[in-house]
């Protein structure tokens, strides 16, 4: 593939299981290139076929050992393997530091597993702006399954939703009240719950305490009772089990009006996502979302009158992006004062 790949050309890698080809798709959408949107639009009919695995949970836990445990069992079954592991950024340099991708290296690792670390460059939730579109190339170049392992920012961490067909919630003993993550929601998004390093002290009454809180609470889906499983990924005890259980849900997904229902959500997310997005490259386009905001902290306009004016301006213009600021500001936004 020539250096300056067109869209097409790129694609038609990706389509075609080409991993060079994958690795720089990958690039462009991460980085933003100009051609990614028309690589995602070629790309797009040919997804949809893959599991989406999201690993979440506290720091420490061992997510990514157990991802790697887990991305090796799964090739024991002969599938194609993609996994997505976002990387916390340097809140100082914007560099992500590669922790993941040093521990997931260490193991035999063959050409049926594609790995790729992502920055969440500031993104909240635990994701990288990017992951969605990452999936769906993986997706596109025939992964049977994707496994997208969070930063691990805490109890909060719940985007990986937007994704996952299966959320595994990882936990381990000993890292104080075991359950305090119910409290936040954490646990409300796991599929299955996963306490790994079961070999230590607490195992078994963070199994049991896991339980009782999923006897306490309503469950998300009437038809599946969230598995509390124990492993030990660092020995890759339990992994064949969750391999298992991953399939059991899957199947229930596809059986069920779950799978339907949550397929629809997840579209719905994804395309108000992309229209925020869009929405947010239009209003910073040209100067006018500065100098809206310098209104509003001026006191010359409200926050609500601000949001208005923005969205008459989009309504008078819809079709195309704002030309530059020239120091001009047009009627739709223009603000008390002026």
């Amino acid at each position: 593939m020539s250096r300056a790949a067109r869209p097409d050309q790129l694609a038609e890698g990706v389509l075609a299981g080409d991993r060079r080809a994958l690795a720089r798709a990958i690039t462009w959408v991460e980085n933003r290139h100009p051609g990614a949107d028309e690589l995602l639009r070629r790309v797009y009919p040919r997804t949809g076929r893959a599991h989406v695995v999201g690993l979440t949970g506290a720091p420490g836990v061992g997510k990514s050992t157990l991802a790697a445990a887990l991305a090796r069992q799964l090739r024991d079954t002969g599938q194609r393997v993609g996994l997505v592991a976002v990387d916390p950024s340097s809140p100082f340099t914007g560099g992500a530091l590669l922790g993941d991708r040093i521990r997931f290296s260490h193991g035999p690792v063959d050409d049926g597993v594609f790995f790729r670390s992502l920055a969440s460059r500031g993104q909240v939730g635990g994701l990288s702006r990017a992951t969605g579109d990452v999936i769906h190339l993986l997706d596109a170049a025939g992964m049977d399954t994707v496994l997208v392992e969070t930063v691990g920012a805490g109890q909060s961490e719940v985007e990986i939703m937007r994704y996952a067909h299966t959320v595994v919630v990882v936990l381990a003993p000993g890292l104080g009240d075991d359950v305090q993550a119910a409290k936040a929601g954490i646990l409300e998004v796991g599929d299955i719950l996963v306490v790994n390093k079961a070999d230590q002290p607490g195992a078994a009454r963070t199994v049991q305490e896991l339980s009782q809180m999923l006897d306490l609470g309503a469950p998300r889906d009437p038809g599946w009772r969230p598995p509390v499983l124990e492993a030990v990924a660092a020995a890759g005890t339990g992994v064949d089990e969750l391999v298992r259980t991953l399939r059991r849900h899957r199947e229930h997904l596809e059986s069920t009006a779950a799978g339907a229902l949550r397929h629809r959500w997840q579209a719905e997310e994804a395309l108000r996502q992309q229209v925020l997005a869009r929405l947010w490259e239009r209003l910073k386009a040209g100067g006018r979302w500065d100098e809206l905001a310098r209104a509003v902290a001026g006191r010359q306009l409200s926050p609500g009158e601000a949001a208005e004016r923005l969205l008459a301006f989009l309504r008078q213009d819809p079709a195309r992006p704002g030309p530059a600021s020239s120091g001009a500001t047009p009627d739709a936004i223009r603000f008390h004062g002026t």
